[in-house]
């Protein structure tokens, strides 16, 4: 296992109920923080800190850190940890129930980094999403089977629900592999760095976007049926029959804009 230098391990127990594993890899740290460039001033919000890999780093950049701590004893420790930084904020709590807002300062955007645990990483994207347009960038630490799923093209096995909504709000850049052995405990996964950049104005917009929503999940709760399958909640036949789409395609080959264009034609004529 790597000797940490930023993270001090203590006698903490990582716990599989929060998916922690905790990163130790001083090279690796050291990347991911070039990576996210944290300068004085910036909106900075760590989730899920653990033990305080990343925090230490990101804080001698940028002392206004805040982060987000589900678990009370890693609070704790960090709060103790960390004491000197008399800007550092840690709101102990969970983050898929976390309102970002409460963050702004002013007119400056969200930065939002974190090793998101593997057993909420999905769901947690889905929410930050809900904020795109307070947030400048996005910088997480992910099973590298979900940053695929951020970065999937039409027709690959992995495009689905999250390629879509994450394509739809966001640029995805994924960054670099993070080995198994970065990790304490180490995990039976690969990890990966993914930079996702919000649109200031999507490329391609959608008049409804919660429809957009629902449109994607349906189609991808039936991803081997056909469009006209999926859509037979969302449209009578006469009016499936108008849409400017082959009904015979599978969602899992539609672009991101073939997506929204769709949404858009059902928004015209609601059920």
């Amino acid at each position: 296992m790597p000797k940490p230098r930023h993270a001090d391990l203590t006698d903490h127990k990582a716990r599989k109920r929060f998916g922690q594993n905790f990163l130790v890899d001083d090279n690796i740290i050291d990347k991911i923080v070039a990576a996210i460039h944290p300068k004085d001033g910036d909106n900075l919000i760590e989730i899920g800190p653990g033990q305080g890999a990343l925090t230490r780093p990101l804080l001698e950049h940028c002392p206004q850190l805040q982060v987000v701590e589900l678990d009370r004893d890693l609070a704790a420790l960090l709060t103790d940890k960390f004491h000197s930084y008399a800007d550092f904020k840690l709101h102990q709590g969970d983050a898929l129930k976390t309102d970002f807002l409460q963050f702004k300062r002013g007119e400056a955007p969200l930065r939002i980094v974190g090793n998101l645990p593997y057993n909420i990483s999905t769901p947690l994207i889905f929410h930050l999403l809900n904020y795109a347009g307070n947030v400048s960038d996005m910088h997480f630490m992910l099973q590298k089977e979900v940053v695929d799923r951020l970065a999937a093209a039409p027709g690959d096995k992995t495009y689905g629900r999250l390629t879509v909504m994450a394509q739809y709000h966001c640029q995805v850049e994924p960054l670099f592999i993070v080995p198994p052995g970065s990790f304490h405990p180490t995990p039976k996964v690969q990890s990966a760095i993914v930079r996702l950049l919000p649109y200031k104005q999507p490329p391609y917009a959608a008049t409804d976007p919660k429809l957009l929503h629902k449109l994607v999940s349906a189609c991808f709760q039936q991803r081997r049926k056909t469009l006209r399958n999926s859509l037979k909640h969302f449209a009578t036949a006469e009016q499936l029959a108008t849409l400017e789409i082959d009904l015979s395609l599978r969602p899992e080959v539609l672009t991101v804009k073939d997506f929204v264009e769709l949404s858009n034609q059902l928004a015209m004529h609601p059920l």
